[in-house]
């Protein structure tokens, strides 16, 4: 059976898309985060990989957690199970990150660093920080974390909607505490929803949109970098699909456009602001468009309009097909939820659709958890 398997290495040893389904808010009128394209002079082919390499190794960071639990110890007595005391074990985790600062700011998975009591980052030059948490988010899996250094090599961003399917990529990460390891491969597919975030924050819809590549990745990559040909961040690595625990072909990676958003929010709010329209949708297929009517197999048909939610008040209804959100077009419900996902609540958002056979344009007005506007700090 194939199982997807996130990627951080532990060792231990003695010593829905609706208003009530997430926290967030944000000033109203608040514009979407959308990185700009930067092009380098360095490119990478299909037989040179060397320039990029070296132009992004140093980007990438080891990161060394540490926590504790208790456990109770037992012994028999004369034939009675007696608690006798609490041992005390210590447990390592290791992943990698990406520097996106030069001060140190550092955007790793969620799973990486989540109830660590204490974190070491170490940079490729064999430095070594102690690092703190400034925020996570488990919707995401997505961690940020901040080291106190200066002048630091990091990557820049890429707008992750422009990564096209067969384009050549290079994964750069720490797999089985091999610091600083690259592969290559090709962006294999998009928008892939693994349902594999555990989201604890029960009112939280987990926002899972993978690019997914072939490039090899191993236990102890997760939050290391997804990068193009021009060295720039399109993805943090996060997990595998295997049925062994280690690479067989297959591996994921969440987008660079919702790390920005993600990071920009814990950075500045220590909670991501998301914004919600409020609506239950099916992906348009050809047994859903014989059942409705549709006449064409795309978009997403509306099963259900959460009352007094975005989508409700723009005047959306039961039985419309969403066929773009932002001017951007939606097919599946990893599509919708990635590009809602850009926005905060109190953003203007347009929504293309067809009722009866007629298509229309409406803005809805993206709502918090809380249906409103405001702000939610953690």
């Amino acid at each position: 059976m194939k199982k997807i398997i996130c990627l951080s290495i532990a060792f231990v040893s003695l010593a829905i898309s609706s208003c009530n389904a997430q926290p967030s808010g944000v000033e109203q009128g608040t514009e979407r985060v959308t990185p700009q394209v930067v092009v380098n002079e360095t490119r990478l082919t299909l037989t040179d990989f060397t320039e990029v390499a070296a132009a992004t190794i140093d980007g990438v960071v080891h990161i060394k957690t540490e926590m504790t639990q208790l456990t109770p110890t037992y012994m028999s007595f004369y034939g009675f199970i007696i608690q006798q005391g609490v041992q005390r074990q210590v447990y390592n985790a290791y992943g990698s990150g990406v520097i996106v600062t030069s001060d140190g700011y550092i955007v790793t998975n969620n799973h990486v660093v989540q109830d660590a009591e204490k974190i070491i980052v170490t940079l490729n030059d064999r430095r070594e920080f102690p690092a703190r948490l400034v925020g996570n988010d488990p919707a995401t899996d997505l961690a940020v974390i901040k080291i106190e250094a200066e002048g630091l090599t990091f990557l820049d961003y890429a707008n992750s909607d422009y990564v096209r399917v067969g384009e050549p990529v290079l994964a750069i990460g720490n797999p089985f505490n091999l610091t600083s390891t690259v592969t290559s491969g090709i962006i294999s597919a998009k928008a892939r929803n693994m349902h594999i975030i555990d989201n604890p924050r029960s009112n939280e819809t987990p926002l899972e949109s993978f690019i997914q590549t072939d490039a090899a990745v191993n236990s102890g990559n997760s939050g290391g970098a997804l990068v193009n040909s021009q060295g720039k961040l399109i993805g943090i690595v996060t997990a595998i699909a295997s049925g062994n625990g280690n690479y067989i072909g297959y591996s994921f990676a969440i987008p660079s456009n919702i790390a920005v958003k993600v990071a920009a929010d814990l950075s500045r709010y220590g909670y991501v602001q998301r914004g919600y329209l409020g609506v239950q949708v099916a992906e348009v297929d050809a047994s859903v468009a014989r059942q409705t009517g549709a006449r064409e197999v795309k978009g997403l048909y509306i099963e259900k309009v959460v009352r007094d939610c975005a989508a409700d008040r723009a005047g959306l209804r039961q039985g419309d097909i969403i066929l773009r959100v932002a001017g951007k077009e939606v097919n599946t419900f990893a599509e919708m939820t990635e590009e809602l996902g850009l926005f905060s609540p109190g953003d203007k958002v347009d929504v293309e659709y067809v009722r009866n056979g007629n298509a229309d344009v409406v803005k809805a007005i993206l709502l918090n958890s809380q249906g409103n506007t405001q702000i939610i700090r953690k």
